[in-house]
């Protein structure tokens, strides 16, 4: 139910964006053109009045209102202002005439039409891949972001219809077309790849519209919950698989190293036997201290006496520590 609202979010966005973007058809009126055209009618109802104050025939003044207002239209029509980053479209009769703008230009109304502004600036469409199955039949949703631009204006409005919704319908068959021929783990940690391949054909389908993607940009992977589950158990029991390696690996060190130790002392009982006493020190140095040692040891390296003597030596030291109390003198 989540990923259905979050599919249907995507769409929305997808979709306001692109009305949001899309330069208007219509005819502009800049503000130049309005001010001009105001003035050439505040000025016609002016000069009729004056012509009816000095009673001229009501023909002439007509005449004089229509010719005015006509000289005002064309003004209005006539003077066109494209911004920094446009250009206009001016076809005459239906045929392309010339690219216009940035600034002011001028046109021949009715003759001269402006049906597309063509925007320059870097462009951002959003699209998605639901449902897309992977070259190993794994069913994903990729999200995108494709940045783009329009480097020739007169075959963005001659060569294609709309050009905002083809490079979005190719920018989304091209990464359904990506998502089919990678691997799952691929797409996952392979972005980087998939971006640059994505820029590739997108640019090689968009190259004769007069449009450059400058780079495509993977924002999300989404794949089913249960193959999610599925890799995060995996991941775990790899984990754990390198945790019994590395303990193993340990263990084969220490025992080597025990074996070294066993070659060294196998000919010098002197050492063993100074080891031996210096492992019961440090276990019965500390009070209430057991230490359990197996009987063969006991035999093999003479750990009993030793372990008197030890025992003695630390009776003795408790007695010094300790001096027993006289309860007669008391």
């Amino acid at each position: 139910m989540f990923r259905r609202m979050r599919q249907t979010q995507n769409q929305s966005e997808s979709q306001s964006s692109y009305q949001k973007t899309k330069p208007s058809d219509n005819v502009r009126i800049s503000g130049i053109a309005g001010f001009i055209a105001t003035l050439f009618f505040i000025a016609d109802v002016l000069f009729a009045l004056w012509l009816s104050s000095h009673h001229v025939a009501d023909g002439l003044i007509a005449v004089a209102v229509i010719l005015i207002t006509l000289l005002g239209l064309y003004f209005l029509l006539a003077i066109k202002v494209a911004s920094q980053w446009e250009k206009a479209v001016v076809l005459r009769l239906g045929k392309f005439r010339r690219l216009s703008g940035p600034g002011m230009f001028w046109i021949i109304p009715i003759l001269d039409t402006t049906p597309t502004w063509i925007d320059h600036r870097v462009m951002v469409t959003p699209f998605n891949a639901e449902k897309t199955l992977t070259k190993d039949t794994v069913p994903v949703d990729v999200d995108a972001v494709l940045f783009w631009m329009v480097w020739d204006a007169e075959k963005a409005a001659l060569e294609v219809e709309d050009y905002w919704a083809a490079i979005s319908w190719a920018a989304q068959t091209a990464l359904r077309e990506i998502i089919g021929q990678m691997n799952l783990a691929d797409i996952l940690v392979g972005r980087a790849k998939m971006d640059a391949e994505l820029q590739k054909i997108i640019d090689e389908r968009t190259t004769p519209w007069g449009i450059s993607v400058q780079s495509v940009e993977i924002r999300d992977v989404v794949i089913p919950q249960a193959l999610e589950d599925a890799m995060s158990r995996q991941a775990q029991a790899e984990r754990e698989r390198q945790a019994r390696v590395i303990l193993g690996e340990s263990e084969q060190q220490i025992s080597a190293s025990f074996a070294q130790a066993a070659e060294a002392y196998l000919g010098n009982p002197t050492a063993l036997h100074l080891r031996a006493m210096n492992m019961l020190f440090e276990g019965l140095k500390q009070k209430g201290a057991l230490v359990i040692v197996p009987s063969s040891a006991v035999d093999t390296m003479n750990l009993g006496s030793l372990s008197g003597l030890v025992s003695l030596g630390l009776a003795q030291t408790d007695k010094g520590a300790n001096p027993p109390v006289d309860h007669n003198n008391k």
